[in-house]
């Protein structure tokens, strides 16, 4: 646990409700080039992102980011640093510009314009009514909102599992194209777009990681169980 680069997640465990959700988890998580986080519905996927930019905190264990403990740093800062995409987009009341500038209040309308063009939207969509947009549209938007403070890593959660498949595509290719400013940890239980996308593969089941590595490696194991939680069957 010396690397210096990504998290490192030593014995972590998260409780809700005295209910275990995740339990030692030790792990070392790249934040670059894009990290698929993998294993069926339920697994603890999603919770285990939370974590990483202290949307929630572990109960037990540590979590540390580039040498870093997190619970040091103050949520809004690391936030800023490490940005999260959610599921479902959230397009808050207002236009395309405001929305922008929840993230980034100063944020000059030449760049905003950049930014929707970055994620393929219509850079003179500014004054647009952000809820008429389209659940693609949304959810670029959402990322464009995430870019804002040009963060180090992307946290995305299920981001494409709401999308039809063109706007499923779209999303992947710029989380590809955007890989180089911005290392990406995508949570998906979709086998083939794990191969789409991954450089490294973390696997979780049942509130704890089964194996992580190269995606290739992770994808040529043997063992039943993490074939069964890459292929997101139950037991």
């Amino acid at each position: 646990m010396t690397d210096q680069h990504g998290f490192q997640l030593h014995e972590v465990g998260l409780q809700r409700d005295e209910t275990t959700i995740l339990h030692d988890i030790s792990v070392v998580i790249p934040d670059t080039g894009i990290t698929v986080v993998a294993g069926p519905s339920g697994s603890g996927k999603s919770s285990l992102l939370r974590l990483l930019n202290r949307l929630d905190d572990p109960s037990t264990g540590a979590i540390r980011w580039r040498g870093q403990d997190l619970t040091a740093t103050e949520p809004s800062d690391l936030r800023r640093r490490v940005a999260m995409v959610f599921q479902n987009p959230v397009v808050f009341a207002g236009t395309v510009l405001d929305n922008l500038r929840t993230a980034s209040p100063e944020l000059s309308e030449p760049m905003a314009r950049e930014l929707l063009a970055d994620v393929c939207l219509d850079p003179a969509w500014l004054a647009r009514d952000a809820g008429r947009l389209s659940g693609g549209e949304a959810q670029r938007l959402c990322l464009a909102r995430a870019l804002t403070t040009e963060p180090d890593v992307v946290l995305a959660d299920e981001p494409t599992a709401s999308l039809d498949s063109e706007s499923r595509q779209g999303l992947e290719q710029l989380a590809l194209e955007m890989v180089r400013p911005a290392g990406w940890i995508w949570v998906t239980h979709d086998t083939d777009q794990i191969g789409r996308l991954a450089d490294h593969i973390v696997v979780v089941a049942e509130g704890t990681v089964l194996t992580s590595g190269p995606a290739a490696d992770v994808a040529a194991s043997e063992d039943p169980v993490v074939r069964r939680s890459l292929d997101g069957t139950p037991p």
